[in-house]
């Protein structure tokens, strides 16, 4: 019993150490997305490495620039996929496994939808894959702001995910990283300024039906979250354990199974 479960720990800690070396000769982000895979023209993301060396604050910015400017960056650090329209496997949204074991498994073998189409807590991962929606844009630059010192807070509204941050000249305003869109207005006022705040859309570029449904979302209830922590609080965790756990473990089991055939050995 101990030689089969000493040759059973061998084998599984050694495949999962093999994933993981395996997945450093690997990219995130998804090799190949066409026009047709995305929902807004010229969507392509920017290389990771051009946003992440300008998400940091000038010397002659103010918070107020560098929040205006960080929004457009990370709306331009992701592409806008149809994601409904394709196996999540294809743009990496399932976690591979080469990538986390453990997202992995939760994805694959679990009904949890949030593992299934994956969306990571971790700015920088989020920024790493390049694809995302307003959840991923909305936490990207809530973690952003913080590491900048600028105080925010996630909103969601019905369909969408918005960051409202504080600057230092008290004033509030909601951030759209997801469309690129700043609005200078605070939470508690946006149902009366509907109109103009569905405009800037339009200035921005987008359609008609973006319109329409700016001017609906701005008049509904949102709900205020405190950071990417109680916007996710479990996933939060969750994914922080399991990218402690991925290398760990497979060391542990290649250790216990030593362990157990020399005991087996001496016995």
């Amino acid at each position: 019993m101990k030689t089969f479960l000493s040759v059973f720990l061998f084998v599984f800690g050694f495949s999962l150490l093999t994933v993981n070396l395996y997945g450093l000769t690997q990219d995130i982000r998804p090799a190949k997305i066409t026009d047709e895979d995305l929902r807004f023209v010229n969507d392509h993301a920017l290389p990771f490495e051009r946003v992440m060396s300008q998400l940091n604050m000038k010397s002659d910015e103010t918070d107020i620039e560098f929040a205006y400017r960080a929004t457009t960056l990370i709306s331009k650090g992701l592409a806008h996929i149809h994601w409904e329209r394709f196996q999540p496997e294809k743009f990496n949204q399932l976690v591979p496994i080469w990538e986390n074991y453990f997202l992995y498994l939760m994805g694959k073998f679990t009904t949890i939808p949030e593992f299934n189409r994956y969306h990571f807590a971790d700015y920088q991962r989020s920024l790493q894959r390049g694809i995302g929606i307003c959840g991923d844009a909305s936490m990207i630059l809530s973690q952003v702001l913080n590491n900048n010192g600028i105080d925010n807070t996630i909103l969601t509204y019905p369909g969408h995910v918005l960051v409202e941050a504080s600057f230092s000249s008290k004033q509030r305003v909601l951030l759209d990283a997801d469309f690129g869109v700043a609005i200078p207005f605070e939470k508690e006022v946006t149902g009366n300024h509907y109109q103009s705040i569905a405009q800037l859309y339009t200035d921005k570029g987008y359609t008609e039906g973006d319109r329409l449904f700016f001017e609906k979302m701005f008049q509904s209830e949102y709900q205020v979250w405190e950071g990417v922590k109680h916007f996710i609080t479990k996933k939060y965790y969750f994914e922080k354990v399991s990218y402690a756990l991925k290398w760990p473990l497979p060391l542990v089991l290649l250790f216990l199974s030593i362990v157990l055939y020399r005991n087996k050995k001496q016995a």
